[in-house]
């Protein structure tokens, strides 16, 4: 079966990494790929721009194991039908959120760091100078909020930055809208991965309700406000730095 990505896609694809300079000719990037619909549409759209670019550079799918038995069979034989190069990255990950999830700590935060850095492992083990996650305008709008009331910071999801480690982090995907996405993996017909692979299913914990309310009050400020995230979209490049409460040095 093949795989049809639309026009918008992969317009915006190209001008978000002409942008940015997310990718580059010679570059190996490891593409985090959990199955799910982000992940899924970032590793189609990277093979599309693959053939496209008028510069060469590889890309590697790996998919992180928390070491609880997944089955990721069906993945697999996706990446082996599209002829994506994929590999799984075993973790202990599960066993070791164990004791940090009776103590209370913050689950959400815990696997994130985990499964990063697992990404950040994988990319060295393979040669990789660039990990590109699968984040997208929606996830950098609900960032920004939570930040802005829960943590008083103001902060988002950069398209582009460098680890301690000093690999590349890139996020191609970060000017598309989620629905988007959800368009791609629902006009292919692709199975997908969603929460029943995070491994805090698994654990008796209350989930988190800050993104989910969040994400609601996105979408009535939406609703009243059509041009919401566009207008977010161009406020995050062109911030007055100058008009906050600035503490000189």
């Amino acid at each position: 079966m093949s795989i049809k990505l639309s026009k918008k896609i992969m317009t915006k694809l190209g001008r978000t990494n002409a942008e940015f300079n997310l990718i580059e000719e010679g570059d190996k990037i490891l593409v985090g790929l959990s199955g799910g619909k982000d992940s899924l549409t970032m590793v189609h759209a990277m093979k599309e721009q693959q053939r496209r670019a008028p510069f060469k550079f590889e890309f590697l799918a790996v998919t992180v194991s928390y070491g609880m038995e997944e089955n990721f069979d069906a993945l697999i034989a996706h990446c082996k039908e599209h002829e994506i190069p994929h590999v799984v990255h075993d973790t202990k990950i599960y066993d070791l959120a164990e004791e940090k999830i009776r103590k209370n700590s913050s689950y959400c935060s815990f696997f994130s760091r985990m499964r990063r850095g697992s990404l950040y492992g994988a990319a060295e083990k393979h040669g990789c100078n660039k990990v590109a996650l699968g984040h997208h305008m929606d996830d950098a709008a609900e960032s920004f909020f939570m930040n802005f009331i829960y943590n008083g910071q103001m902060r988002s999801l950069a398209p582009k930055y460098t680890a301690g480690n000093g690999l590349v982090v890139i996020r191609p995907l970060i000017q598309m809208r989620e629905r988007q996405l959800t368009a791609f993996a629902l006009d292919n017909n692709i199975q997908t991965i969603g929460d029943e692979a995070c491994p805090s299913m698994r654990f008796d914990v209350k989930m988190p309700h800050a993104r989910a309310k969040t994400k609601e009050m996105l979408r009535k400020m939406e609703k009243e406000f059509p041009s919401l995230f566009t207008s977010l979209n161009a406020a995050f490049k062109n911030i007055s730095v100058d008009s906050f409460f600035m503490v000189e040095d």
